[in-house]
């Protein structure tokens, strides 16, 4: 009953009030982005959700305006060359996901899923790991509390997402979002 109706409830409350809540956090973090790097404060890209479907997921900006697109920041050569000052404090603090806010509100996303996976990512998916295909990406999940999450491997970041399928429920929910929080608090992030 929870997968089919809490859940999505949940969602639309928790990202509507969220939204709510933060807007002046919103409006300061724009203004810092503009500040820090004219171009535009959101990033958007292509990501796989809910039945393979694709969908632009939201972000704060925080790479800079000439660094090459489509390319993940670990691939590059240097990365910190291309992150903003304000991009590594949002990124230290997660606060960059903030906008994913709204693809939780319009149903793309949920607040707790496996986190939506690039389309080149996908194609590497074994059949046990494709069970991610049909649970709806979340902003937050087992990998995002995990002690030093940026140094853990594609291959445990998928065996947490197919533990958090297996284990779904209203508590396993809460307690990852208790976690994140904690995560954003002590700035766990990368």
């Amino acid at each position: 009953m929870y997968q089919k109706f809490g859940k999505r409830f949940l969602d639309i409350l928790l990202s509507a009030c969220g939204i709510l809540v933060l807007s002046p956090v919103y409006l300061l973090v724009a203004l810092a982005i503009k500040i820090d790097d004219p171009g535009p404060v959101f990033f958007r890209q292509k990501r796989v959700g809910l039945h393979k479907s694709h969908f632009q997921i939201l972000k704060f900006r925080t790479m800079k305006m000439e660094t090459p697109r489509d390319v993940p920041t670990h691939l590059l050569e240097n990365p910190e060359q291309y992150i903003t000052r304000m991009g590594k404090f949002l990124r230290k603090t997660s606060l960059d996901e903030l906008p994913q806010l709204f693809n939780v509100l319009n149903g793309t996303m949920s607040i707790v899923g496996p986190r939506p996976a690039l389309p080149r990512e996908v194609e590497l998916y074994t059949e046990e790991q494709k069970q991610r295909m049909y649970v709806t990406p979340g902003l937050t999940c087992y990998w995002q509390i995990q002690p030093k999450r940026n140094s853990l491997s594609f291959e445990k970041w998928l065996e947490l997402d197919l533990k958090y399928i297996e284990e779904r429920s209203l508590l396993v929910d809460w307690k990852i979002m208790f976690g994140t929080i904690s995560a954003v608090l002590h700035m766990e992030g990368e």
